[in-house]
């Protein structure tokens, strides 16, 4: 990785205020390469504050040497990326000015604990200086918001074009299973009304073994006739009248 190689780097710092302030505000900082020889940051709250700062290839590789990462320059500049990309960078606001807000800062980024830190330090910008950064930051900003929402576009893109080369790859393979075996489409037929044929005859009614033994039909006892030498016959004694007898 080179110099020229370096794509711009955005993000919100952790800041560290002075004591005296009363109102803090949030900011954004910047690297970027505006040549193939220094790295500039940026860090600002669009507001009262923006700092700058430029490091030349010689400075950078003066600072490896002092922070103590080995390597070619080419593995120290990426892992000043990583630190800055993924690691933890903090704002730390120094001093006080004698217009409103802190009169320097420092932008340290570190890729994980226990590794080197990166510590860069920045003067603050007035006037037109602090108006040229403010703009400079937006102006890349949107170029990289520009930039990544095309290659999105691009990708989805690309995703669409897939899919239908991959529409088009399974229509041609049902074309030629159809030429290759022309019953194919017959054999699925017959295999269907196959099937349909053999549940009706398994059950004409259309009724499944499953209603039946939900909705049974209750059957009623039928009265049955008692044979006549099997009928209760009437016991006692029979009253006659004694006037009869006489």
């Amino acid at each position: 990785m080179e110099v020229e190689d370096f794509e711009p780097l955005f993000g919100e710092p952790k800041v560290e205020w002075p004591a005296t302030t009363s109102t803090p505000r949030p900011f954004l900082f910047q690297v970027h390469a505006p040549d193939s020889s220094h790295l500039t940051f940026h860090a600002t709250d669009f507001f009262s504050s923006t700092f700058s700062a430029v490091r030349s290839i010689e400075q950078l590789d003066d600072m490896r040497d002092d922070i103590g990462i080995g390597g070619s320059w080419s593995e120290f500049l990426e892992y000043l990326v990583n630190s800055i990309k993924f690691g933890d960078v903090k704002l730390v606001l120094e001093g006080k000015s004698k217009s409103d807000g802190p009169e320097s800062a420092r932008l340290i980024a570190q890729k994980s604990k226990g590794m080197p830190r990166i510590s860069i330090s920045l003067l603050k910008c007035v006037d037109t200086a602090a108006n040229e950064t403010m703009a400079i930051l937006s102006l890349d900003l949107y170029k990289a918001h520009q930039k990544n929402q095309k290659l999105l576009i691009q990708e989805q893109e690309g995703r669409c074009q897939l899919t239908k080369k991959l529409s088009a790859e399974q229509e041609k393979s049902k074309h030629f299973q159809k030429q290759l075996d022309p019953h194919y489409p017959k054999r699925h037929i017959s295999h269907d009304k196959l099937t349909s044929d053999t549940l009706s005859a398994t059950n004409p009614n259309g009724v499944s073994d499953v209603q039946i033994n939900q909705n049974p039909s209750p059957m009623k006892a039928s009265k049955r006739v008692v044979p006549a030498h099997r009928r209760s016959k009437v016991r006692g004694a029979l009253l006659r009248d004694i006037d009869e007898d006489d």
